[in-house]
């Protein structure tokens, strides 16, 4: 079933840059032109559709660069877009030419017009809003054009900071509004004297003990905190954080999946496809006093140790009895550099206590798994029938080490493991699953046939290779269910294109997946030069190949249609593939050779069921209906910015919201519990058994997964029905 995937392609890019690539000196020898150029070499050599540098290309890096750094078009003047003219058809020159002027120039301005809209922003919050005047903000920024002055720039902050506090200002005075029989004013003000119709007159309530103008100041004060955090962030992030920005505007130029880790951000990427990282198991957030510890993450070294609590703050950071380094005001980035480590290694923390103590605390650091990442599953009850679940969040695999684990052998025990607890059906939810590793996906689906072709895969210009699983072992030859949405992309849409090719399992969920059917490998850049003077270059996950279905069709755009559909709440907002920028086209190759599952499914009559069960689900038609009005809302851009509008429109909102109440009441009864080796861990780790009782009250109200175990009953029964069939039929 192993099946090594290393690619020709990326040995001979490697070789060939190694050789090639060094040739090239640059007169200012530094980081970012030495990025800009090797990564431009890689993607013309190595990527499955590489595109023409030419005029077009450059004005689309252009409008994107600009549209990323400034969306709501507030710092940049439409003087600083025409300036910046003069460069729109020169970019693909400069790459050409490794040189960065158009990017410097925009930097250079923007960091001038963010230290602007800091005093602007504070200007406009410093004096009150008016909400009884009529006027509306358009949230659709997109078409609108950049302000041509200060005086226009100033107003369409007002407006943006009004809608961003509007909501604020509203929940004050929800929270303050007591139940009553006449609206009244706390002491110390009225409505008239706050040039505010705020209809409290028409409200059965008072506000206590607050003016309408303290209420009015506090929301602002919100505002500007909220931005005062964001812009700390934005002081924070250096030169090399925007220039990655603009190496990524031109990356995904070539498709939505190309993309341009720096170094950090690989590291973040590879704890991602793991699931675990080295450290001292603790999430944190900055603060202007250092770093605030929000989570604990269950199993890990401050969780075992019971050293910490959320709430506490770490002040400084020394290594085993060193020196400590003080933290405050340092980048969060840098100073969790200083808090992980390699496991069994101690990090010494200077810590300010929830209680307001200072004390130095040493960890021992270890492997942090990040369980949520990783497959679980649950028996289901209903009536005399137990069932199976195992819920997939990604193909999860550890570059490093495969055997270490990965998605195919935890999913391989969670199916003996429901095997042992005697199950007669199995679902697989692969919902939200955006994919992950391509080999996983292989020994997954070769745990549910005896063998065969799994997917098809083809470079740019080369044959097709099919990759199949040789194991003839199945692990599980029972009635499955796979649970898809618009979600679930790349890997999920193998596994489940491959079972309904071979009409192995019934497919429930969205009318389509997300439609991405690229093949991306991870390559780091310091293996493709010789000699680098500028430390870690980061790598770049480049999109090398297209996978296909065994029957021929690529998954790319058009995803994997269920066989069972089944409205949900994105069932009308514009998620998938095709609604990305620049993505690939959709095509198909020659079938593989493949046999259709011998397990006797009636598949037709399980299907036909399913459907006539759910024509006449109320459920059912309140989540098309749900959708429906989220796409509305959605589509609404023009919003007013009178608080009695708004009042209007929320109560309509709410009004609509409640109609909607019961799919979150709905009660499937069945029952979910955590298979035995769950169940024993709960004694020593009562957070792990809080998010199972959770996941189990939540899978209770999803009517996915109650179809789901319904069709596991008919694929059953329809099995015996046909072996029964089959047997007569041979006596005969």
């Amino acid at each position: 079933m192993k099946k090594n995937f290393t690619l020709a392609l990326l040995v001979i890019l490697v070789a060939v840059a190694s050789c090639s690539f060094t040739n090239k000196s640059f007169e200012n020898d530094d980081k970012d032109k030495l990025l800009l150029d090797l990564i431009t070499y890689v993607l013309e050599r190595g990527h499955y559709e590489p595109k023409d540098l030419n005029d077009d290309f450059s004005s689309n890096v252009f409008d994107d660069f600009i549209d990323i750094l400034d969306p709501t078009k507030r710092y940049f003047l439409s003087s600083d877009i025409r300036e910046f003219e003069k460069y729109r058809f020169q970019i693909d020159d400069e790459i050409k030419n490794t040189d960065i002027t158009f990017f410097n120039i925009v930097y250079q301005r923007l960091m001038k017009r963010m230290d602007e809209a800091q005093d602007l922003y504070a200007e406009v919050l410093s004096q009150p809003f008016d909400y009884a005047i009529e006027e509306n903000i358009n949230i659709d920024y997109k078409d609108q054009e950049f302000a041509s002055n200060k005086k226009q720039l100033k107003e369409r902050w007002r407006k943006q900071l009004k809608y961003n506090t509007l909501g604020v200002f509203d929940n004050k005075i929800d929270n303050k509004l007591m139940e009553g029989t006449n609206a009244a004013i706390g002491e110390g003000g009225d409505i008239a004297s706050t040039n505010i119709n705020l209809n409290l007159k028409n409200a059965n309530g008072v506000l206590k003990d607050v003016t309408i103008e303290e209420i009015e100041i506090a929301s602002r004060e919100n505002t500007k905190n909220t931005l005062d955090e964001f812009f700390d962030f934005i002081d924070d992030l250096e030169r090399k954080d925007w220039f990655v920005q603009y190496i990524n505007t031109i990356v995904d130029e070539f498709d939505p999946h190309t993309f341009y880790f720096a170094p950090d951000d690989k590291e973040k990427f590879d704890i991602g496809m793991s699931g675990k990282f080295e450290g001292i198991g603790a999430r944190l957030q900055k603060k202007p006093e250092g770093a605030r510890i929000m989570e604990i993450i269950s199993g890990g070294p401050v969780w075992k140790e019971q050293s910490l609590e959320v709430g506490d703050e770490i002040l400084k950071v020394g290594q085993d009895g060193a020196e400590p380094t003080d933290i405050v005001g340092m980048r969060l980035d840098d100073a969790i550099k200083l808090i992980k480590g390699p496991k069994g290694t101690i990090v010494d923390l200077t810590v300010r206590r929830v209680d307001g103590t200072v004390e130095e605390v040493s960890i021992k650091r270890d492997v942090v798994l990040l369980e949520e990442s990783y497959a679980k599953s649950a028996t289901v009850k209903s009536e005399e029938n137990k069932y199976g679940l195992i819920n997939l969040p990604k193909f999860y695999v550890d570059f490093e080490d495969y055997t270490e684990r990965n998605a195919a052998t935890d999913v391989a025990k969670e199916v003996e493991r429901l095997k042992q607890e005697g199950v007669e059906g199995i679902v697989l939810d692969l919902r939200d699953n955006g994919g992950g590793s391509l080999k996983t996906v292989v020994e997954m689906a070769g745990l549910f046939i005896k063998d065969g072709p799994i997917v098809q895969v083809r470079s740019s210009g080369q044959r097709k290779e099919v990759h199949e699983d040789k194991d003839e072992r199945i692990q599980w030859d029972g009635p499955l269910v796979i649970l898809v949405n618009e979600l679930s992309a790349s890997a999920s849409e193998i596994l489940a294109a491959a079972m309904q090719d071979y009409k192995r399992a019934v497919v429930i969920g969205s009318k389509q997946t997300f439609g991405k059917g690229t093949v991306q490998n991870v390559i780091p850049l310091d293996n493709i030069v010789r000699s680098n003077e500028h430390g870690d270059l980061g790598a770049i996950k480049l999109t090398t190949q297209k996978f296909y279905r065994i029957n021929g069709g690529s998954t790319q755009l058009e995803g994997v249609k269920s066989d069972i559909v089944v409205p949900d709440r994105y069932s009308y907002i514009d998620l998938g593939e095709r609604d990305q920028e620049n993505p690939l086209g959709w095509d198909k190759i020659t079938p593989a050779e493949y046999k259709i599952w011998d397990g006797y499914i009636d598949f037709e009559t399980t299907v036909a069921n399913s459907k006539k069960r759910m024509e006449g689900n109320q459920q059912i038609k309140l989540i098309e209906d749900n959708a429906k009005w989220l796409k509305e809302q959605q589509d609404e851009t023009i919003v007013s910015l009178s608080y009695d509008a708004y009042k209007k429109r929320e109560e309509q909102a709410k009004k609509r919201s409640d109609q909607f109440k019961s799919l979150r009441e709905y009660d499937s009864k069945l029952t979910f519990e955590s298979l035995k080796y769950e169940t024993e861990l709960f004694t020593q780790d009562s957070v792990l058994r809080e998010k199972r009782n959770r996941w189990h009250k939540n899978l209770a109200k999803d009517i996915y997964v109650e179809e789901a175990v319904n069709v596991l009953r008919d694929l059953k029964l329809n099995n015996i029905k046909n072996s029964e069939r089959k047997l007569a039929s041979v006596k005969g």
